[in-house]
């Protein structure tokens, strides 16, 4: 192996969660990066190349790595969502569910007599893909993803009056809004001080209707989400998670963007962020009323909300540090 090549739809939040800081580790190769969405092969020096695929292929990926296989040096498969779960799943809209077999379940057929190996983001994913044998590859972002670059996000607003809750979400939590609007409903209700902003696609934007001190958003392309949390500050942010097969293979990212706009996070407890056994970080059963309670309190107590926020802080950086190692099965297998 000379070389590493990534190919995907980036910039994207799973290159840099997992991937990027790896890349840079000590006595890993060097390494290119080549957005799919062209239509265009980039001019790539295929001797002794490992390609590594960020979730999704597309045509003219799968014909390069077929005309080129006998020079590249492996082939390796990352993902980070149980895909098949989504794709039959209900809360994704159909459009997205239809990309996700386009771009990452059809290709499979032609990709499989390829791989040489398959990464999965969590151990219960990594389950589900069982006859593959993946390894396992948790949450490894560069601390620059995730640490602060000004400062002055501090003094956008007095921190004695009003109190900022976020949920930011993707297309695939429809349950998972349903389940907050009652909880949202009553925070607003009985704290005064509390205002609330969701990110919510055309389905998701009905539910949040008819609230005051809401500010429905649409949800940011990644490298303007980067920029958003690099300019202010939220105080709260929500992390729900409906049981559900989909979930239950979700890794932990995001406490990654908790950490980035320096919030106290209120997660499901459960497979992907754990027990609230043995922590100060907030991590609560799927019921209303307790995640109301735990909301006010947050709202309430602005030195509990430093408390929690170091607490996650601190286990992002843990993640950060586990990047050092680069990725190991290649220093434990011959490709």
């Amino acid at each position: 192996m000379k070389r590493i090549i990534v190919f995907g739809r980036i910039p994207n939040p799973t290159f840099d969660y997992y991937l990027a800081a790896r890349l840079t580790a000590p006595d890993m190769p060097p390494y290119e990066v080549a957005d799919i969405r062209g239509h265009e092969t980039p001019n790539l020096d295929t001797d002794g190349a490992f390609v590594i695929l960020c979730r999704y292929a597309s045509p003219f990926v799968l014909r390069w790595i077929e005309s080129n296989a006998e020079r590249l040096s492996g082939v390796g498969l990352f993902i980070d969502d149980d895909i098949p779960a989504v794709v039959t799943g209900k809360d994704a809209d159909f459009l997205y569910r239809l990309f996700l077999w386009y771009r990452a379940l059809s290709p499979l057929r032609r990709l499989n007599r390829h791989l040489d190996i398959v990464w999965a983001s969590t151990p219960h994913l990594a389950s589900r893909l069982h006859e593959a044998k993946p390894v396992v590859l948790s949450p490894a972002p560069p601390k620059a993803l995730w640490s602060r670059t000004r400062d002055d996000v501090n003094a956008r607003r007095p921190a004695d009056l009003e109190v900022l809750i976020g949920y930011h979400a993707t297309g695939v939590h429809l349950e998972e809004h349903r389940f907050l609007r009652p909880i949202i409903a009553g925070v607003l209700r009985e704290r005064p001080q509390a205002r609330f902003e969701v990110f919510a696609d055309r389905r998701a934007r009905a539910i949040w209707r008819g609230l005051d001190r809401v500010q429905i958003r649409e949800p940011l392309p990644w490298t303007d989400y980067l920029a958003d949390a690099d300019a202010r500050r939220i105080d709260i942010m929500l992390v729900p998670l409906a049981p559900s097969h989909v979930n239950d293979s979700r890794a932990p990212t995001k406490r990654i963007d908790i950490v980035r706009y320096r919030a106290a996070g209120v997660f499901s407890e459960g497979a992907a962020y754990g027990s609230s056994h043995g922590t100060e970080e907030l991590r609560i059963p799927y019921s209303t009323d307790l995640w109301r309670r735990a909301i006010l309190q947050l709202v309430d107590d602005r030195e509990l909300r430093r408390r929690v926020a170091v607490v996650t802080s601190q286990g992002v950086l843990q993640m950060t540090a586990a990047a050092a190692t680069g990725f190991e099965v290649f220093k434990e297998r011959q490709f």
